[in-house]
């Protein structure tokens, strides 16, 4: 019987997808009509330096997704969410500036106390009209999911991203 060594038989192996686990908010205004975004300006070596984006970042490893977005909105914009809503999760493989792969659950944000600074660590807050979102500089995959965060459909979307070298390679999603 001949030996054969899988591990050496095909040039790309399957590897275990172990994600950053993250939250990414987008707060709306009490009309409805706007959401809080940070212009990620203020850190020189920022991977998102110069896009603008919703409110998140990594979870911490006591954290539910929930609490885990309930921290970084406090943290980011000084604010308490009193309503909100899982809209989606999207994978992002590859996206990481080390070209690690992020897992995103994706929340809505109807109601909230406080007020927000005009900034935080990461750079200017402003709020922006929902039909102006697009004419921001964002990442491009960001035009894909934004509108789902946004619309009327009840059903949460599941979405997958690759990224290769900052580049979006592909959009596939589901309710």
């Amino acid at each position: 019987m001949a030996w054969v060594n899988y591990a050496c038989a095909s040039p790309i192996l399957p590897r275990p997808y172990t994600p950053i686990v993250a939250t990414l908010g987008y707060v709306l205004s009490a009309d409805g009509r706007r959401c809080l975004m940070v212009h990620r300006n203020a850190r020189p070596g920022d991977n998102h330096l110069g896009k603008y984006n919703g409110l998140g970042g990594k979870l911490e490893p006591e954290e539910d997704v929930m609490s885990g977005m309930r921290r970084e909105i406090r943290e980011e914009a000084g604010i308490e969410c009193l309503s909100l809503r899982l809209r989606g999760t999207i994978s992002w493989p590859g996206f990481g500036k080390n070209g690690e792969d992020w897992l995103g659950f994706i929340f809505l944000v109807d109601a909230f106390s406080g007020e927000p600074p005009a900034s935080n660590a990461e750079g200017d807050l402003h709020w922006v009209g929902l039909d102006q979102l697009a004419g921001l500089p964002l990442w491009e995959g960001d035009r894909h999911f934004l509108p789902l965060v946004f619309d009327d459909d009840p059903r949460p979307f599941h979405g997958v991203m690759p990224y290769r070298h900052g580049q979006m390679l592909s959009w596939a999603v589901s309710r």
